[in-house]
């Protein structure tokens, strides 16, 4: 039977050195902002958007949502969004999406700047992730995905891992990262032939495919250690989420294995709060210099 790496652990660990951080910057008279923001009143936006507000109130951060009606203009939405960037006292920007059809998404997530763009939505933060450069932050999922790995001492460096999954919000983005640390990376997908095989090579296999339970025993081997990403409507317990692992299945052979509900998705909030926290931290910096 798999040793679960919870993800509890890791978001109280990340809580504790962003509210630790939060309260240097506040004594020197900053606080750190998150600003928020929404078009419409989407169920998973509202429940998204409650559960930053306790996260951040619980590591004294300041959480302010700016909502819009559905009817929203692209021009109107666009001088919001700018409006909310030209302001010093945010210093990181969530915008949730996906937005309506009738808005042009792409072009609303260039007005975030990159200092605060702390979910990696822009072009240019993105561009930062895959040449190494030290602007910006990587997409809060991939990066709990390393948070992860590095709590529970995971070794990585010369380590082969297996991505299924090329989305620009985790698999490529987290390929990147892996491979800064040294890890031998294969990206694969849905379509990629002999999945099974390709994955039961993998030191470390993560999941972010978006397919319910698709990854099973036959994926895995003994020692391996199995991290998932995806968040599924579970098709055996309605109302129930689940992953992208069928965890009954892959928990009997893997070495290791992370939950779903309690594993990455605990410590992606938390991690948008320290990123917060941290660009509020840089543009103390760069207003001083």
């Amino acid at each position: 039977m798999a040793q679960i790496l919870s993800g509890k652990e890791v978001a109280i660990a990340v809580r504790e050195r962003t509210a630790a951080l939060a309260t240097e910057l506040t004594v020197k008279g900053y606080q750190p902002r998150l600003g928020i923001i929404r078009v419409g009143e989407r169920t998973d936006d509202l429940y998204y958007q409650s559960s930053l507000q306790k996260t951040c109130l619980s590591v004294g951060l300041d959480c302010q949502v700016f909502a819009f009606p559905l009817e929203i203009s692209q021009e109107d939405l666009q001088k919001e969004v700018a409006k909310v960037a030209a302001d010093p006292t945010i210093h990181g920007i969530l915008l949730f999406c996906p937005l309506p059809k009738t808005l042009n998404e792409k072009a609303i997530r260039e007005f975030i700047p990159q200092d605060k763009d702390v979910d990696c939505l822009t072009n240019s933060s993105l561009a930062a992730i895959f040449t190494d450069a030290p602007e910006g932050f990587p997409p809060c999922t991939a990066g709990a995905v390393m948070e992860t790995l590095h709590y529970y001492d995971i070794p990585l460096k010369g380590r082969h891992a297996v991505v299924i999954g090329r989305s620009l919000v985790v698999g490529k983005p987290l390929a990147m990262l892996l491979l800064r640390e040294h890890a031998t990376v294969t990206i694969c997908h849905s379509r990629s032939v002999d999945l099974p095989s390709i994955c039961r090579q993998a030191d470390i296999l993560i999941a972010a495919v978006g397919r319910a339970k698709m990854v099973d025993a036959s994926y895995t081997h003994s020692g391996q250690v199995l991290i998932d990403v995806g968040i599924n409507d579970d098709p055996d317990r309605p109302g129930k989420i689940c992953g992208d692992v069928d965890f009954d299945s892959a928990s009997a052979v893997a070495g290791w294995i992370t939950p779903v509900p309690g594993g990455i998705g605990s410590v992606t909030s938390s991690l948008l709060c320290w990123h917060t926290t941290l660009a509020c931290k840089t543009a103390i910096s760069r207003n001083q210099e």
